[in-house]
């Protein structure tokens, strides 16, 4: 089982208690004393059995009475402290977002006078239909299912892999995406997955270059691969959605789909064969999601020291080139600090060169990572609060889409502000004793990016003018 795996199973297994008393059938007498099928399934149906249920990423179910009972002291414990369910976004800033995994007081409430009363069980009559679930696919079956051609040997040992499948779709016309769903083959090995589509046929090119199942590529989907464009990104926590109303993703005809994998090797021999499922609009659509990119701040200093170490190697420094330089966390540093912003403009990133909706943002980092702040920064200075997670965890990262999209006008820029303990007291460091991390591509390198979807803006968005002010509260 790979490192992150097991760090996302022992946070589920928090869980994971002797469990109380038993509780009488049905339990104690008064209807203002909550019981398990009357007030307590109701909870677990809203917020924690699309996971903790047979064959999904949690260790054990949350079905029935008894695995509830079994639990409910750590299953208090966990959710008093916002552990679970995983949520790490900020309630008080940004948002709000889409599909948000909150308890809310009173059901928290709810969950500590049922263990105060020995949990009891309640009245069967009185519990709610059981839940259905769509099976693979949460958004039900796709309407195009490109899987890899044949399984890949990963190795049991060594460095992370990054390896680019090339996924042909052979469509005889355009079709728009309004929704991309992917099904990991293996989540052992599988840490993350990009995908983005080829109209070029370089990618093919380098695939029947290498004798095994696609190709390797760091930071990307490979030398002079053009990118025609992004689809969304597969984390651990990912929960697949639907593109804002009229938006999506433009497959152009007989494009090739191309999924990189990053692999994170288990200890042990693995295959696997990730599939991604696309959703097509019957209609066409009027606007196409983009994806834009929020990197750390480069000095001249450092860019300068990034461009001479690549010409000592006859090469033009790239990204990561840069952020090697930019990104370099000292042993035992346990607020480290990184800053970003598109305002300057150049190599990094610049405003934004017209009217947007923000409609998505994925803050990514590694296991050092702290926590994580984006805001938006309007051409009048005012601030718009875009996400803030507290305490990062690296398990459980993925994109949040705007319940609201939040009009940006022309000369917006992106301001971010995250930290890392690289210290021997964080339980998620990689290296014991702690050393110096940069960035790179590998699980134990380190990253800060923050990545955001938009679309373009109609006159109609211009005339609502969403925005927030720096409460976070929506205004028109």
């Amino acid at each position: 089982m790979t490192r992150y795996a097991i760090a996302g199973t022992l946070a589920a297994c928090l869980l994971v208690g002797l469990g109380t008393g038993g509780g009488s059938a049905f339990g104690t007498e008064g209807a203002d004393v909550p019981t398990y099928h009357r007030d307590v399934a109701p909870i677990l149906q809203r917020h924690c059995q699309d996971c903790h249920r047979p064959g999904e990423v949690a260790p054990f179910s949350l079905l029935e009475y008894d695995h509830a009972r079994r639990r409910a002291s750590d299953l208090l414990l966990v959710v008093e402290e916002r552990r679970m369910p995983p949520w790490p976004a900020s309630k008080d800033f940004g948002g709000p977002f889409r599909d948000e995994r909150i308890l809310s007081d009173a059901e928290i409430d709810t969950l500590q006078r049922w263990l105060d009363a020995d949990t009891p069980e309640g009245d069967p009559a009185d519990a709610p239909e059981p839940l259905t679930f769509a099976g693979d696919w949460p958004m039900g079956e796709p309407d195009l299912i490109l899987t890899m051609a044949e399984p890949y040997a990963l190795g049991a040992e060594g460095d992370d892999e990054f390896r680019v499948f090339v996924l042909p779709t052979d469509l005889p016309e355009d079709r728009w995406i309004r929704a991309v769903d992917f099904k990991p083959g293996n989540r052992r090995v599988v840490h993350h997955v990009i995908a983005g589509t080829d109209t070029s046929g370089r990618a093919r090119e380098l695939d029947a270059e290498d004798e095994t199942p696609g190709y390797s590529a760091v930071g990307g989907f490979g030398d002079g691969v053009p990118i025609r464009s992004f689809l969304p990104i597969w984390v651990p926590g990912s929960t697949p959605r639907d593109a804002p109303e009229d938006a999506g993703y433009l497959l152009p005809k007989g494009a090739d789909v191309l999924i990189q994998v990053h692999y994170h090797k288990s200890g042990k021999v693995e295959e696997d064969a990730t599939a991604i499922g696309l959703y097509f609009s019957d209609e066409p659509l009027g606007r196409e999601v983009r994806t834009g990119f929020v990197f750390p701040d480069v000095s001249m200093f450092q860019a300068m020291k990034a461009r001479a170490a690549m010409q000592e190697k006859g090469g033009r420094p790239g990204l990561n080139e840069f952020m090697r330089e930019v990104l370099v966390i000292p042993p035992g540093e346990a607020n480290y600090e990184v800053k970003g912003s598109t305002r300057q403009g150049g190599v990094m990133g610049r405003p934004l060169g017209r009217d947007v909706l923000l409609t998505a943002v994925m803050p990514h980092m590694h296991w050092l990572g702290k926590d994580f702040t984006l805001t938006a920064v309007l051409p009048d200075e005012t601030r718009v609060p875009i996400i803030r997670i507290d305490r990062w965890d690296f398990n459980w990262q993925g994109t949040y889409a705007l319940l609201e999209p939040v009009f940006l006008p022309e000369g917006t820029w992106f301001e971010m502000v995250a930290h890392f303990d690289n210290s021997a007291e964080n339980p998620n460091n990689p290296s014991h004793p702690p050393v110096l991390v940069r960035w790179g591509d590998q699980t134990n390198d380190e990253m800060c990016i923050g990545i955001f979807e938009f679309v373009p803006a109609t006159d109609a968005d211009r005339a609502r003018s969403v925005s927030r002010d720096p409460s976070g509260d929506a205004a028109d």
